[in-house]
């Protein structure tokens, strides 16, 4: 399974949830397959996924979940320690590991070589930390919802992209939705 279809099989669990879905081919997927006023989709801020979410998560009581990828959570490993110390009980980070960057041609990312993120997440303090297949990801993700525990998911997945376009939705609005929908 590639990122495309893992997000589209999660999308159900996804739809009453606050999300911060990291920048390029992931926010323009997750659009694709089920635009929501509750997705907020980075569109330039690469690694910083995770530290949103968090932070969202720290300030109200909804629960998040960060749609994040390995290049990106490379770009930005403090956040793993940052997670680590700060508990938030509402929040996911749900790391779709395809061992590329794939907003940009697939190159090779580290995790996809030696670099293991799940071991990496626990080594930071990350107390429950999950890794699994592409294809268990809807029930490891609906169970980390049931335990009202912080966690961090590590789905392995192919790499690989779809055709589609970018986002059309002018920034503004897209925070501007997401902010009320915050506070509803």
């Amino acid at each position: 399974m590639i990122r495309s279809e893992v997000l589209r099989d999660i999308a159900p669990i996804l739809r009453d949830q606050l999300v911060v879905c990291n920048i390029g081919l992931p926010s323009q997927e997750l659009h694709m397959i089920d635009d929501q006023p509750t997705n907020f989709y980075m569109l330039g801020t690469m690694g910083l996924a995770s530290s949103i979410g968090l932070g969202l998560a720290l300030a109200q009581p909804k629960k998040v979940i960060t749609i994040d990828g390995d290049g990106s959570v490379l770009t930005n490993l403090g956040t793993l320690p940052t997670i680590a110390n700060n508990v938030a009980d509402n929040f996911i980070l749900l790391i779709i590991d395809n061992g590329s960057y794939g907003s940009t041609g697939d190159q090779p990312t580290y995790a996809g070589k030696k670099t293991s993120l799940s071991a990496v997440a626990t080594a930071c303090g990350c107390d429950n930390v999950v890794e699994c297949q592409a294809e268990d990801t809807p029930a490891v993700l609906q169970a980390a919802l049931d335990s009202d525990r912080m966690t961090v998911i590590v789905c392995k997945c192919d790499s690989g992209n779809i055709k589609l376009p970018v986002i059309t939705k002018d920034p503004v609005v897209i925070r501007d939705r997401f902010m009320t929908a915050v506070q509803s």
